[in-house]
């Protein structure tokens, strides 16, 4: 293989695309012998926003989300799983903190997630991500 990935990184949002993205991690995982899956989910938190309910609640659905994938990861074989959860910017967050904390070479992200309006306004987090990372990104479009 050309690129051995030692520690990869999957942007989940819980889209359908995160879905695919989430499957085609699992791949890579499996293909990279003694390497490191970490599952992401960042809470967008405009800065205006400080409803403490709605930090709870996504926190909780986001911690239910991340361990269910890590338990499908872990059920197919992929034995170093990581999940993180942020509040914050997704299109920064992303790239500028936990890609240099786990020291990624890779991002794998789905091609479109949940939020069409921001999407539409200000540019996809995919994009931002393939704009700003210094390791490789993979944007997954397909569910093969």
């Amino acid at each position: 293989m050309a690129n051995h990935y030692k520690s990869i990184i999957v942007a989940i949002d819980g889209s359908e695309q995160a879905e695919y993205a989430f499957r085609k991690s699992i791949d890579v995982a499996g293909s990279n012998e003694d390497s490191t899956l970490t599952i992401v989910n960042v809470i967008d938190t405009p800065p205006f926003r400080a409803d403490h309910s709605f930090m709870d609640e996504a926190q909780q659905e986001s911690e239910k989300l991340l361990n269910s994938y890590k338990e499908q990861a872990n059920a197919e074989g992929v034995a170093n799983v990581k999940v993180v959860i942020e509040y914050g910017s997704p299109r920064s967050i992303i790239t500028k903190e936990i890609s240099n904390s786990v020291e990624a070479d890779l991002i794998i992200c789905g091609a479109t997630g949940l939020n069409t309006v921001e999407r539409f306004l200000i540019g996809s987090v995919s994009e931002a991500i393939v704009r700003s990372a210094k390791c490789d990104v993979m944007v997954i479009r397909t569910p093969e």
